[in-house]
């Protein structure tokens, strides 16, 4: 298959839908192989993941393809005891997405890399059946936030990364990644936060609202010892045009962009069988207004400061360890451990996006056909986290929980 029509297809399904939230809403890792990693993958160059982890590891990449395919599972809940006649319980339908990812690299010369990547950075989606609560228009009507039909909200954020990286010395790298991005957004049954909308009639079942936007991702990669090598990536907050359907639900008229982030890291090559790595990644939701305002701001939504869901920065680690079983086949395992962004006085917004799993165990691995092309699997456990606090607009006590499976795949093609 060329890579053109590749790149075609992972983008049109990268359109088709996705929805991540392991680490906060960012995914804990990008690629198959640094997914088995835990997402350790800023100080190794085992892919053309570059774009989505650090640059400048292309440089050191050589010629490559990587197609794969993510089968995510998150299971979230949410729940409301000691109200007045609001109690209730209910799980999110949607269960199963498919996260495609593609990168591909070509060394131009011994000191320029040039390549691709196209991936899901990540998203939020849930999907709560309606017509359980009596909120005066009748009983059996309404959902749990007395709106109409059912509750939820589906975001999908696709990003193409252009990427050069340049050996600036034989074990030196620096690359630049431009982000083009793409994210799409729908809410429904919102309608009980109408009263605290400046624009109710752009607040919830509008449908599908996109936008474009653009950034850039920085890297740094050095060996700096023959078993020792060390990463650095930054990226640039992604500047989005507002979802204008959605302009009395996001603060600054509808605005949603991403956060900048940064990451460092360091691959041990402890034996010729037996690699170590570990990375720290720190995601700044707080540059967001209409992720970081608190919920009870007292900003109506969708106004310049309006209220938001919340969350504050979080830091992650993410530790990996790999091991060459032979020749032709690679074992990994890690564990990954990110922050909660979302704290108890803030439950009622984030019924909407649980994104509050912290503890991650991954496994993986690749096995080499004696053409050189691999095939690789990796298995990530998110485990059950919750968060519990009083409903400031409905009474009692409102809780929210989630967690995670997904098994991924991925066909590597050495050129």
């Amino acid at each position: 298959m060329k890579v053109t029509r590749l790149f075609a297809f992972m983008a049109l399904a990268g359109l088709a839908g996705s929805a991540y939230a392991t680490n906060g809403y960012f995914s804990h890792g990008y690629g198959i192989k640094a997914k088995g990693m835990g997402g350790a993958a800023t100080a190794s160059s085992d892919d053309a993941f570059g774009g989505a982890n650090n640059p400048a590891s292309m440089a050191f990449a050589g010629d490559r393809l990587d197609l794969g395919v993510d089968l995510f599972s998150p299971r979230r809940e949410a729940s409301r005891s000691g109200s007045t006649g609001l109690d209730m319980s209910v799980d999110s339908d949607s269960k199963y997405f498919l996260i495609p990812e593609f990168g591909y690299t070509k060394q131009m010369s011994s000191t320029l890399a040039l390549g691709v990547t196209v991936y899901g950075n990540g998203g939020m989606n849930s999907d709560y059946a309606g017509g359980q609560l009596n909120c005066g228009s009748g009983a059996g009507t309404a959902n749990m936030i007395c709106g109409s039909g059912k509750l939820g909200v589906d975001l999908m954020q696709l990003i193409v990364a252009p990427t050069a990286a340049f050996k600036v010395a034989p074990n030196h790298s620096i690359g630049v990644s431009p982000l083009l991005g793409y994210q799409r957004f729908k809410a429904e049954g919102l309608q009980g936060f109408s009263t605290n909308s400046s624009d109710s009639a752009n607040l919830t079942n509008r449908g599908y609202d996109d936008s474009i936007g653009y950034g850039v991702r920085l890297g740094y990669m050095g060996k700096i010892m023959p078993t020792l090598t060390v990463g650095a990536a930054y990226a640039s907050k992604m500047k989005f045009d507002e979802f204008g359907k959605y302009a009395g639900l996001f603060a600054e008229q509808g605005g949603f962009d991403i956060p900048e982030n940064y990451n460092v890291g360091l691959a041990w090559q402890a034996t010729p069988v037996m690699k170590f790595a570990v990375d720290f990644q720190r995601i700044n939701y707080s540059g967001v207004k209409s992720i970081s305002n608190s919920s009870s701001a007292t900003f109506a939504l969708g106004s310049d400061n309006g209220a938001g869901f919340g969350w504050s920065d979080i830091d992650v680690w993410k530790v990996g360890v790999e091991y060459k079983l032979n020749p032709k086949m690679t074992l990994r395992a890690g564990y990954n451990h990110g922050e909660n962004p979302i704290s108890s006085s803030d439950v009622t917004f984030n019924i909407l996006a649980p994104g509050i799993v912290k503890d991650h165990l991954t496994l993986g691995l690749t096995h080499v056909f004696a053409t050189g092309n691999e095939l690789s699997m990796s298995y990530m456990h998110a485990f059950k986290n919750d968060v519990s606090g009083s409903s400031p607009n409905f009474g009692g006590t409102e809780k929210i929980q989630m967690y995670q499976n997904s098994l991924g795949i991925q066909y590597s093609w050495k050129m």
